[in-house]
């Protein structure tokens, strides 16, 4: 199966979050309803169990949400930041890919409240987070 890489929403991330081009994420889908990206396993994003690190799922969920928050910003807003962020992880990454879905879940006029799940390639849930923006 082929999968289609957003380039323009690749290059959104990058641009505005240097860190997701370091990580190697690639946007997936990048409109106000939903924002899909993702990140190959690389061993150097690993823990010492091979593993994907964490702190790398958690950096994959809130760039993505941030995104989706963005794109759901209220007319003259110029952006948001990560105020809090929930994760619960249910099982590792080990191979293949890392893929965020957000989705908004409140949009308000201060705060846009957004949900992510990230899966594995076999499409089981690894992780689920809640996060809060604060519309700046």
């Amino acid at each position: 199966m082929t999968t289609t890489i957003d380039t323009a929403g690749t290059a959104l991330f990058h641009q505005s979050m240097p860190f997701t081009e370091r990580l190697g994420v690639q946007v997936l889908d990048s409109r106000a309803e939903q924002v899909r990206s993702r990140l190959a396993w690389d061993e150097s994003l690993c823990t010492l169990g091979g593993a994907l690190h964490g702190g790398v799922l958690m950096a994959l969920a809130d760039s993505t949400g941030a995104v989706c928050a963005y794109l759901n910003l209220p007319e003259g807003k110029a952006g948001t930041t990560t105020v809090e962020s929930k994760t619960n992880f249910l099982r590792a990454v080990r191979s293949g890919h890392a893929t965020a879905t957000a989705r908004p879940l409140h949009t308000g006029r201060g705060l846009i409240v957004v949900e992510t799940e990230i899966h594995d390639d076999e499409g089981k849930l690894v992780a689920k987070v809640t996060q809060t923006q604060a519309v700046l």
